[in-house]
């Protein structure tokens, strides 16, 4: 766990979110909840470019809503959809430069019985399990993830409740594909999924690229 305690520091964020994406698969999302530490590894990411990407909610331009996006890099932009979940994302680029990353899925490692708990479910068995965290609604209310809570919180402050942290596991193979569940840009191929894994939120039919990791 103490490999777990130390957050990604801010030059990790500060690149292009397609780079951050691809480095964020494999790394550990940690919540620290009183004396209970929830865990996950993220195995889906999507990644937004900003102005020029019509899906990004920075293409509309800087608003109250999306200021985050616009600001310094490895800051939490969350987001409310469709009346019932949250989306937790992390701004990416320099200060200024809008850019981000949407955590779609988890594989959960640590607080399982907590996390059940936040999302009101039972978990037995995998298929139970698969479920907890996967797609980007389930993953928010399993980590208790909201606007209220978490928009802006610096992701790589130590002493921060909601951290990325790095435990060395070896991503074997990453798929790119579309990005799911949204109408403008639908094509580009902006979804980094760790192959194989049972908790990803989709289907990976339309891979676009495959890419072994040394």
């Amino acid at each position: 766990m103490n490999q777990l305690r130390k957050a990604l520091p801010r030059e990790f964020y500060d690149r292009d979110p397609r780079r951050v994406s691809r480095n964020l698969l494999g790394k550990v999302l940690v919540r620290r909840q009183g004396r209970t530490f929830l865990t996950g590894r993220i195995v889906e990411v999507e990644a937004y470019l900003g102005a020029a990407d019509a899906a990004a909610h920075a293409a509309a331009g800087r608003t109250a809503r999306n200021a985050v996006l616009f600001g310094p890099p490895g800051h939490a932009y969350v987001y409310f959809i469709y009346g019932n979940h949250y989306c937790f994302n992390v701004s990416c680029l320099e200060d200024g430069v809008a850019g981000g990353v949407l955590f779609r899925a988890l594989e959960p490692l640590a607080g399982i019985a907590e996390m059940a708990r936040q999302r009101e479910v039972t978990v037995n068995g995998a298929r139970d399990l698969r479920k907890l965290t996967s797609g980007p609604g389930r993953l928010a209310e399993a980590f208790g993830i909201t606007r209220e809570r978490d928009n802006g919180k610096d992701l790589t402050s130590n002493t921060s409740d909601l951290w990325i942290a790095d435990d060395d596991f070896h991503v074997r193979r990453v798929l790119l594909t579309p990005r799911i569940g949204i109408a403008k840009s639908a094509d580009l191929p902006l979804r980094y999924v760790i192959a194989g894994n049972p908790f990803v939120s989709g289907r990976t039919g339309s891979v676009l690229r495959t890419k072994r990791t040394k």
